[in-house]
């Protein structure tokens, strides 16, 4: 078990690394659609890559899930399985729309397993990409 401040310091360490080892430009929130995003997870049980749908307005939430959900063959071509949830609660209790792909068995304080981690961050969100761009134009004609 590791202290607070140990564990926030291998969380460092481990951003740190995942950035030198891919110095890259990443989208994540550079898709010029408000509250459309992608981000990188990682904790002590699992990586995942998803695409957060946040909108307030539950109408506007609703019609970017369903552009994505409508191109759900050309996703999966992209990324592999995924899960989806409509209506996903964060811890907070805000709820958003997420699709994502999960890595399990792997942890951010296992140093042995973040070579496992930035394979499947840069695979699956490569895929995300991928899949954004090609489709851009349609997805933000909301």
């Amino acid at each position: 078990m590791f202290s607070k401040q140990e564990a926030q310091q291998l969380k460092t360490e481990f951003w740190t690394a995942f950035g030198k080892s891919f110095p890259r430009k990443w989208l994540l929130y550079d898709t010029k659609i408000k509250d459309f995003s992608f981000k990188f997870y990682a904790d002590n049980k699992k990586a995942e890559v998803s695409l957060d749908i946040e909108m307030k307005d539950e109408l506007f939430r609703n019609a970017y899930y369903e552009k994505i959900w409508s191109l759900e063959s050309i996703l999966e071509e992209e990324i592999g399985e995924f899960t989806k949830d409509e209506f996903y609660v964060l811890e907070n209790g805000k709820v958003i729309s997420r699709i994502w792909v999960d890595k399990f068995g792997v942890s951010i304080f296992n140093k042995q397993t973040w070579p496992d981690i930035f394979e499947f961050f840069v695979e699956k969100m490569d895929g995300f990409e991928r899949f954004f761009y090609e489709y851009e134009d349609f997805i933000k004609d909301v």
